[in-house]
């Protein structure tokens, strides 16, 4: 399995300069985003040319920086996406608020979202409390249950998060970076 972290966003177009929350809810991607994740498909297309591995089928977080990324590589790939709220980031920052399902459904009409429950993030702004890390690594153990059974495994990808890569990984990524993971590791 492939997890890729999406492209730069703005939210992390000023935090990583910062260290300082910008107060951007759900971010889109900057360009330099938009080029980390052409890269990450070309990559893509030059493993399975390879004969190094083939992605078939593409997960995506349902914040709008992952969506953009899987739109990106999707569109390389000709792959469909499949939106699944457990691959989101670790709720902390502003980023991590999200965008409700009907919004999200009209700016990303080839998705579906009618599976997502509002608020489908850790709505960390309402509790004041970010979401914990025994929660993302609940919320991990559960992706890895499901993962681990799928036959096949080794043809996914996941557009994913800072958070959920190194809760999965143990490190963290960079932007627009593919991480891969045996199924010994999931």
């Amino acid at each position: 399995m492939l997890l890729i972290r999406h492209g730069q966003s703005q939210f992390n177009a000023v935090f990583s300069v910062t260290r300082v929350d910008p107060g951007i809810a759900d971010p889109v991607l900057t360009d330099e985003g938009v080029r980390q994740a052409e890269t990450a498909a070309d990559t893509l297309i030059q493993l399975r040319d390879r004969g190094e591995g083939e992605v078939r089928r593409l997960i995506c977080s349902p914040y709008t920086r992952a969506l953009q990324t899987a739109a990106i590589i999707a569109d390389k790939l000709g792959l469909e996406v499949s939106v699944d709220p457990i691959v989101r980031e670790r709720a902390a920052f502003h980023c991590d608020i999200g965008t409700a399902p009907a919004e999200l459904a009209q700016r990303f009409p080839r998705y579906r979202f009618d599976h997502l429950s509002h608020p489908w993030w850790h709505d960390h702004v309402a509790t004041g409390q970010p979401e914990s890390e025994e929660a993302l690594a609940a919320r991990g153990a559960s992706f890895r249950g499901a993962m681990r059974e799928l036959a096949d495994y080794s043809h996914i990808a996941v557009v994913t998060h800072w958070g959920f890569i190194r809760c999965l990984t143990g490190r963290p990524p960079a932007n627009g970076e593919i991480v891969q993971i045996g199924r010994a590791h999931v």
